[in-house]
């Protein structure tokens, strides 16, 4: 199934608009969002497949061409910075921002592609993702904990957000107060009111994940705008919840690879499936869709992510121990 092709919009907070992208040819899987400040300001691109529905949506709210000031993205994931490349080349005057770990796989995507490629396989990476094109460094700008990135009349205030990824940041609004959130708190699925982690190899880390968590709450923002999928307005309900799930699927892997230390992705995919549809069938009402819920990153890339990041946790306890 394409993409749809009509963007889908819907004001998220005061002066920020939700774009949904239609990411693998589902609805309220991935979210781009418009700030329109003095100095419009796209949050995320989504994949470079999605970016007719994006250019579609900043037509209608009014972004031509030389109006769009800055792009911004919490990590440089395809599905959500895939698409810059070519959104750099339809708004001339923007420019795009990003971790400083993140911003050279945005002037040279090669790895980054190649991952997406070992991950997904090549032939579902191009339907689903589409073409990731470089960024010219000139228009390239890189942020770190602590900084602010100036629209106009607002600002966005930098959190670093590791865990799904050391690379990924927050981003809070100086006018609203509200978070862009990237994947550092997983995914909400606004259509089973279920959150679900996103813990995928490389670069996992639990307690990373579990402290940026804890760090966000303390900012005390309004209200979370999470890339998958859309506002979490109960902040300190979403947060903990986030927590939870994280804390759970974590824990689901280590106890698997306790009683099998050989075991394969496949078998730790299980467990976690298992898990994941305990968890869900607990939160909705809707029949669990495994296309769907898969689409956001699948069961077997979580199982990867965590079993890396156990088995490298266990080997450096072992040295330390001797």
């Amino acid at each position: 199934m394409g993409s749809p092709r009509e963007p889908f919009l819907t004001p998220a907070v005061d002066g920020i608009t939700a774009i949904d992208t239609g990411m693998a040819g589902h609805r309220e899987l991935n979210a781009v969002y418009l700030v329109a400040a003095s100095q419009p300001t796209l949050i995320e691109t989504g994949p470079g497949a999605d970016g007719q529905v994006v250019v579609a949506a900043l037509d209608r709210l009014g972004i031509g061409p030389d109006d769009l000031a800055h792009i911004v993205v919490t990590h440089i994931h395809v599905d959500h910075a895939g698409g810059a490349g070519s959104l750099l080349q339809r708004y001339p005057r923007a420019r795009v921002w990003a971790h400083v770990r993140g911003a050279p796989h945005l002037v040279d995507p090669s790895r980054l592609i190649a991952s997406t490629a070992r991950t997904y396989g090549e032939d579902r990476m191009r339907a689903w993702y589409g073409q990731t094109l470089a960024c010219p460094i000139e228009r390239v700008a890189s942020v770190e904990e602590g900084d602010s990135i100036p629209l106009g009349d607002r600002a966005l205030d930098v959190i670093h957000a590791p865990g799904h990824a050391s690379h990924q940041i927050a981003l809070q609004d100086s006018v609203t107060g509200a978070m862009f959130t990237g994947e550092a708190i997983g995914s909400y699925l606004p259509w089973a009111d279920a959150f679900r982690p996103a813990l995928p190899p490389p670069e996992v880390d639990v307690e990373l994940a579990l402290d940026t968590v804890r760090r966000l709450g303390e900012r005390h923002p309004s209200t979370l705008l999470t890339s998958h999928f859309g506002p979490v307005v109960d902040v300190d309900a979403g947060l903990e919840r986030a927590a939870e799930r994280i804390r759970d699927w974590s824990q689901a892997v280590r106890r698997h690879l306790e009683s099998d230390p050989t075991a394969d992705d496949d078998a730790v995919a299980t467990t976690l499936l298992r898990q994941a549809r305990r968890e869900y069938d607990a939160d909705s009402s809707f029949p669990f869709d495994l296309d769907r819920y898969d689409a956001l990153g699948s069961i077997r890339m979580n199982a990867q992510g965590l079993s890396r990041y156990w088995r490298k946790r266990w080997e450096r306890e072992a040295t330390t121990a001797s």
